[in-house]
């Protein structure tokens, strides 16, 4: 059995002129998001032993926040340029590509790519509820685990994931709710 945890970046600055989407930093409440949901993993005790990662810098900055408030900072991310702005079929083959090499793996990066591969790999069969708050909206720094029954990544496939967890930085916080659901 393997675990996929899906991590959106924080919410980003649309204050802060910068030349390309791509060096779009986060902001305050961003930062404030990201340790919260870090910190929540934390108390969860839930294994991540991989993290593959978009090299945009929000999603950078996200990670350097929320992987030590979940105690990760001892992983490496790999930056996969794949990852940025990508749809949810280039993420499935992003995650294929894994292979064996990690049990709990944690992918963070971009909406609408991350939505869509979350409603593509849970069968609305499954946690309905839950499904139903991401068909909704994949607020920034939120987080959705997802358990499959595959030995190895290569063999990932839509419908095929159980929901067994989602957080949002508001379900933490009431008082982000509406600062932190959009970018």
């Amino acid at each position: 059995m393997k675990t996929l945890t899906i991590l959106r970046h924080a919410k980003s600055g649309w204050d802060v002129q910068v030349e390309r989407d791509f060096d779009r930093p986060i902001n305050k409440r961003g930062a404030r998001g990201a340790e919260m949901i870090g910190q929540w993993l934390k108390r969860q005790k839930l294994p991540v032993d991989r993290i593959i990662a978009s090299p945009a810098v929000r999603v950078t900055e996200t990670l350097d926040i929320f992987q030590p408030a979940a105690d990760l900072d001892a992983l490496e991310p790999h930056w996969d340029r794949r990852i940025y702005l990508a749809s949810a079929a280039t993420l499935i083959d992003v995650i294929r590509d894994t292979g064996k090499n990690a049990e709990h793996l944690l992918i963070s990066g971009h909406n609408p790519g991350l939505e869509d591969l979350i409603l593509m790999l849970v069968p609305e069969s499954g946690d309905d509820e839950l499904r139903a708050k991401v068909e909704e909206k994949l607020p920034t720094s939120a987080l959705a685990r997802l358990e499959l029954d595959i030995g190895d990544w290569h063999d990932l496939d839509t419908n095929s994931a159980r929901f067994v967890g989602f957080i949002r930085p508001r379900d933490l916080d009431p008082a982000l709710a509406p600062a932190m659901d959009n970018d």
